[in-house]
């Protein structure tokens, strides 16, 4: 199938209160060469980037907890979340904001991160991009307790597991989230821990 020619004809803002929401309408040119009007509502928050923090040495790996309201309202029934460290990546490039993020989350102050992958993961209603990474941690790096920034209204739990911990409770259903997943699986397939 070739790519269809797409033509925006409008965007109307819908909202801008947390970030912004437009609809926007545009025309499609099918393979038969006929021309449909679709209207979509896009979300845009900007892109983001998430990391896997590992030991090698200890077969560990720390994840975050906090609430995501999200989840909450579409049947999470504390709306608590257990996820890597992840952010937006505001001004930054996104190794530098996955950096930042991971000393403001886990108090972690890392000086080296590799890139394993970009994704969309949301591509149907959401235009992030969002930049996954993993990154090795040990006793040394830490230089605070994290928990996120009280300016974000961030209350965030610092957690460690062991990796087989970890990677168990995706089968059980205690780690949900799709970042989380790809990069436990992403390190089991590359055995880094």
């Amino acid at each position: 199938m070739k790519n269809p020619e797409i033509k925006v004809t409008e965007t109307k803002l819908l909202s801008d209160n947390w970030y912004i929401l437009n609809k926007v309408t545009f025309d499609y040119q099918k393979k038969d060469g006929k021309v449909e009007s679709h209207i979509r509502e896009v979300y845009d928050r900007g892109n983001g980037a998430a990391i896997l923090l590992y030991n090698s040495s200890k077969k560990t790996v720390i994840l975050t907890r906090q609430f995501r309201l999200p989840t909450y309202l579409n049947g999470n029934k504390t709306g608590m979340m257990i996820e890597v460290c992840a952010g937006l990546l505001d001004q930054d490039n996104a190794e530098q904001a996955v950096i930042r993020e991971t000393e403001e989350e886990t108090g972690y102050r890392l000086k080296e991160v590799k890139k394993v992958i970009e994704t969309y993961m949301s591509p149907g209603s959401v235009t992030e991009i969002l930049y996954l990474f993993v990154g090795e941690y040990d006793e040394t790096m830490k230089v605070n307790d994290g928990g996120g920034l009280d300016a974000e209204q961030e209350n965030i739990e610092v957690l460690e597991y062991t990796f087989d911990e970890a990677y168990g409770m995706i089968e059980s259903g205690e780690i949900t989230d799709a970042k989380t997943i790809l990069l436990l699986q992403h390190a089991k397939i590359k055995g880094l821990i």
